[in-house]
């Protein structure tokens, strides 16, 4: 059976390598071999092909319907320490269609938008938190944002036992996750063994009993008092019918909400903490953010914010430079295909690189440059440029992440003056299943009121005004 060329190193040892530093290890590789390579880092060794190129990405992602790719759920077995095995990332063929069709509603359209004072809200709570010349560190506040954002709009919660109790859990899960070293865990099957009281798996599955239990006596309170007029997520979903008119299984909104509270969370607060970490790196793009900001008014609408190019400019650059997620999901060849002349067999499974795609020189020069420009001298495809994936597999909440990022980062900008706290370099490391900033640490220099925009943009860290090459590996 043919398959791309590759590293020769064992298996273990390339595995390794993408556990520690999965970025230097796909750069290296795509410039020894090119558009597509072979890797021998998942499950039991088995390789898997990486893709970065439009051309093949659109072939892939064009034909995963059953034709001649599937994208089958138990390909994603490795989440399901953390996910469960009943939410929409696990499911294969009609049911993941089935689940696809009663989650995306909630997430667009005037649903969606119903959730814009939720954001502001929140973000202005948090940030009134922050002390005048005190670093702290950036990431721990988004993440304080997006928690409390997804909290309230997927299960309506605000301050209480239910909330507080979902919020320590969730966090103490998560750890298992935050450094190389922990996410081993969740490639190594055989570290995933209870090794008695104060084993880290015994209290992973501990925590996650609990927090499936929280969750299940959310949902049969809800199912006990239906409110038609509550428009949290979770009621969205409780009220959903498929074509059969079947509403979704306990099971299934259990491990569905999970879902949403671990991606939709984390994965916020990462862009966030990236956007804001290259937004005051750079005095030139935070001096064009602020004025656009600025063109609106003292109170700017929502939907003018989100409508703002130059801001979505920096969110889209934020979400191309280091993509969160770093791959697509897996596809498996259906039957016999021809990609850059040579037949991939039956059963051969492929991984679209988004971290290579968007590092490409053709399509993006100077890629490892911060240029929100390039956003706004053209359109790119979405095989060109995909940070929520692609196919039947993109991500339900892209609109929702974009929305909120967009406000967040317009309530921050227009309130406070901030900059880095120090100089240190900041790179990407694995968190997790995905990609992270290390410690970004800013520090609040100042507040803007009506009457008073200092600088007019011009603050924040006071080093090259030039888009800056990001720290290499």
């Amino acid at each position: 059976m043919f398959l791309p060329q590759g590293p020769k190193t064992p298996p273990l040892v390339q595995l390794l390598q993408w556990i520690a530093n999965p970025f230097a290890l796909m750069e290296s590789c795509a410039q020894r071999y090119g558009d597509w390579f072979t890797l021998k880092v998942g499950l039991n060794s088995s390789p898997l092909v990486y893709v970065s190129s439009p051309q093949l990405l659109q072939e892939i992602l064009t034909n995963d319907t059953y034709k001649q790719f599937d994208a089958p759920g138990e390909m994603n077995k490795i989440l399901t320490p953390l996910l469960g095995n009943c939410g929409v990332m696990m499911q294969s063929g009609d049911r993941h269609r089935r689940h696809r069709q009663l989650m995306v509603p909630p997430f667009h359209g005037d649903r969606m938008k119903a959730y814009g004072d939720i954001i502001t809200e929140i973000t202005q709570q948090v940030i009134s938190q922050w002390n005048l010349n005190q670093p702290f560190s950036m990431r721990d506040s988004m993440q304080a944002i997006s928690f409390n954002v997804i909290l309230q709009a997927v299960f309506g919660l605000r301050e209480g036992e239910s909330y507080r109790q979902i919020e320590k859990l969730l966090y103490d899960m998560l750890e298992l996750t935050n450094s190389p070293l922990k996410a081993s865990q969740l490639f190594f099957p055989f570290l995933q063994r209870d090794l008695g009281e104060w084993s880290p798996w015994r209290n992973f599955l501990r925590q996650k009993q609990q927090l499936n239990q929280i969750l299940q006596t959310e949902i049969e309170a809800r199912r006990a008092n239906p409110d038609p007029g509550r428009t949290d997520i979770l009621s969205l979903l409780m009220a959903a019918r498929d074509e059969a008119g079947e509403p979704m299984k306990d099971e299934e909104l259990r491990d569905e909400l999970i879902t949403l509270l671990v991606a939709g969370h984390e994965t916020t607060a990462t862009a966030l903490t990236w956007a804001l970490y290259w937004i005051h790196k750079l005095p030139a793009v935070r001096q064009k953010l602020l004025a656009e900001l600025e063109s609106l008014g003292d109170t700017p609408d929502q939907n003018a914010i989100v409508r703002l190019p130059y801001l979505n400019a920096v969110c889209s650059e934020t979400l191309r430079i280091y993509p969160i997620g770093m791959l697509t999901f897996p596809r498996v060849v259906r039957s016999p295909v021809t990609l850059l002349g040579q037949q991939l067999e039956p059963g051969t499974v492929l991984v679209g690189s988004i971290y290579l795609a968007h590092q490409r020189q053709d399509l993006y020069p100077e890629p490892k440059q911060f240029k929100p420009e390039r956003f706004l001298e053209r359109q790119f495809s979405p095989y060109e440029y995909l940070p929520f994936g692609g196919g039947v597999r993109r991500c339900i909440g892209a609109a929702f992440a974009m929305f909120e990022m967009k406000l967040a980062l317009a309530t921050i900008l227009s309130n406070l003056e901030l900059s880095l706290a120090n100089n240190r370099p900041v790179h990407p490391v694995r968190r997790g299943l995905v990609s992270a900033p290390t410690k970004v640490e800013m520090v609040m220099t100042g507040r803007r009121t009506e009457g008073d925009k200092r600088d007019k943009g011009e603050g924040g860290d006071k080093g090259d005004k030039e888009a800056i090459p990001a720290t290499s590996y």
